[in-house]
C-alpha cells in the first residue's frame, strides 16, 4: 500500500478552510472512502502525488487531457500567449480562429459563443432556447449532468449522484417544476412527453453518450426519434458535448451517431485544460443573443486568450495526427483486456466503452440507463478502486464517472492496468 502521509496532512488542513476539503465534490473520495491524494505534478499518462507516488491516470483532469498531461504544444501555446497578456476583455484574433475551427469541425454549428465552463454553456443554451421559442418547459434525462445551474440540477448525475443527492438543496421548487425528467433510452416515455406537453417544450437537452452516471450508449433509433420529435414539435434539441466534443471524433458524438442538433455545448478539450465553455448551433437561434437579440449572456473572461490558445493547440495536435484512430485502438485494447480478466476471475462486470471513454459496472445485467447503473455493486467498486490505486492505477473515485484515455497512454500502460485489474479482481 502506498504511503500518502503528506496528502493526509494536506487534506486535514484543507478541511479547515474549504467545504469538504475539495473544490469539486467527487474529489473528496466520499463515494469510495479514504483520503484523497494531492497532486504534485503530471506528465503524459501519469500523475505524481505530493508523497512521490506515481499513478497511471484515467481521469485526465476529467476529460481535457486528451493529449496527456503537460503536452508540449499546449504548454508552449500558453507560454507564448501569456507573454502578450493573460486577459483583455477586448475582442482578439484567437477567438475568431477558434470559432472558425469549431464550425469547420462540427457541421451543425453555424455560430458559436465562448464562455468559461460547461455549466455556463448549458445554462446559456437553455436560456437561449427559451428565448427563441417563447416556452418555459425543458426536458432532461435522469443521470445526465449538465452543470450546476438550478434548472438542470434535477435528477442529475456526476457528483450529485455520487454523493447520493441527485437533486440539490437551494433549488426553488418552481424552478425544478420547469424541468421534466425522463429515463434514458425509453422511446415510449419520449413520445408521451411530447404528446402531453405539445407546444410547451422549449428544449430537450441530453448527453448523446451519458457519462455522468458511469457510461452508457443510446439504443439504435433513440436519437433519431428524439430528433424527429423535437423537429415536429418546434422544440430546440441541445446536445451536451462538453465531454464528448472533439474526444469521440472531430465532430464529437453527433458525428459518430449522425445527429444534427439545433444547439451544442462544448468545453474541456477546447480549453486545453484551462477553464472554457462554448455553445453554438443554428444561426437563427444564436442571433437571438445580445448584442443582436434579446437573450442576454455575458462573461468577463469569455474567450480568454490563454484558453483559446491552449484549445487551438490541442485541436491542431489532434487534427495533424491519427489521434482518434489511435484512441480507438488503445481503448479497444483496454476493453478486451478488462473483459478477459473479469471472465477469468468470474467477477460480474459490464465494461462499457466508446472511443477513449469507458466505465466498468459490477453487475451481470446490461446498463442502458440510470436505473440499470444503480443496480451495480458500489461496495465492490470501492474495493476495486482502492486496490487499483494501491497498484498505481488511478480511476475516477466513483462508480458513476467515466474514465478517459489519452494519446499518451501506451500499450505498456494498458497492459500494466489490465494486470493490476486481474490481481485486484482475484481479491474481490
Amino acid at each position: 500500500m502506498s504511503v500518502r502521509s503528506r496528502s493526509e496532512a494536506l487534506f486535514a488542513e484543507a478541511l479547515k478552510h474549504i467545504p469538504g476539503g475539495v473544490n469539486s465534490p467527487v474529489r473528496g473520495f466520499r463515494a469510495v472512502g479514504g483520503t484523497p491524494f494531492f497532486a504534485a505534478s503530471a506528465s503524459g499518462a501519469r500523475v505524481t502525488d505530493v508523497d512521490g507516488n506515481t499513478y497511471i491516470d484515467y481521469v485526465g483532469t476529467w476529460g481535457p487531457a486528451i493529449l496527456g498531461h503537460a503536452a508540449l504544444p499546449i504548454i508552449r501555446a500558453i507560454q507564448s500567449t501569456a507573454e502578450r497578456g493573460t486577459s483583455f476583455g477586448i475582442p482578439h484574433a484567437q477567438e475568431v480562429t477558434m470559432a472558425q475551427r469549431v464550425k469547420s469541425l462540427v457541421p451543425s454549428v453555424e455560430k458559436v459563443r465562448f464562455c468559461n465552463s460547461g455549466t455556463e454553456a448549458t445554462m446559456s443554451a437553455i436560456r437561449l432556447a427559451r428565448g427563441f421559442t417563447g416556452r418555459d418547459l425543458i426536458v432532461k434525462f435522469d443521470g445526465c449532468y449538465h452543470g450546476h445551474s438550478d434548472g438542470l440540477l434535477v435528477k442529475a448525475g456526476s457528483g450529485a449522484l455520487t454523493l447520493g443527492y441527485p437533486d440539490s438543496a437551494g433549488v426553488p421548487a418552481e424552478v425544478a417544476r420547469q424541468t421534466l425528467v425522463l429515463p434514458f433510452n425509453d422511446l415510449e416515455a419520449l413520445r408521451r412527453v411530447f404528446e402531453q406537453h405539445d407546444g410547451q417544450l422549449a428544449a430537450v437537452i441530453l448527453e448523446l453518450v451519458p457519462a455522468n452516471a458511469g457510461l452508457y450508449l443510446p439504443k439504435p433509433g433513440y436519437l433519431e426519434l428524439l430528433r424527429q420529435l423535437t423537429r415536429d414539435h418546434g422544440s430546440v434539441l441541445i446536445a451536451d458535448e462538453v465531454m464528448t466534443g472533439f474526444r469521440l471524433g472531430p465532430a464529437g458524438a453527433q458525428g459518430v451517431f449522425g445527429l444534427t442538433p439545433d444547439l451544442s455545448c462544448f468545453g474541456k478539450i477546447i480549453g486545453g485544460g484551462l477553464p472554457v465553455g462554448a455553445f453554438g448551433g443554428r444561426a437563427d437561434i444564436m442571433d437571438q443573443l445580445a448584442p443582436l437579440g434579446p437573450v442576454y449572456q455575458a462573461g468577463t473572461l469569455s474567450g480568454n486568450p490563454l484558453a483559446m490558445a491552449a484549445g487551438l493547440a490541442a485541436l491542431d495536435a489532434l487534427q495533424s495526427s491519427d489521434a482518434w484512430n489511435r484512441l480507438e485502438a488503445v481503448g479497444s485494447e483496454l476493453e478486451q483486456g478488462m473483459v478477459a480478466v473479469a471472465k477469468a476471475t468470474q467477477i460480474p462486470m459490464q465494461f462499457q466503452r466508446i472511443g477513449s471513454m469507458f466505465c466498468g459496472y459490477f453487475t451481470e445485467d446490461p446498463v442502458w440507463n440510470l436505473a440499470d447503473a444503480m443496480r451495480s455493486d458500489r461496495t465492490r467498486f470501492a474495493r476495486f478502486f482502492h486496490g487499483m490505486l494501491d497498484r498505481g492505477v488511478y480511476l475516477a473515485p466513483s462508480q458513476f464517472e467515466a474514465g478517459f484515455i489519452s494519446t499518451a497512454h501506451t500499450s505498456a500502460e494498458i497492459e500494466a492496468t489490465i494486470r493490476a485489474a486481474e490481481a485486484v479482481l482475484k481479491t474481490l
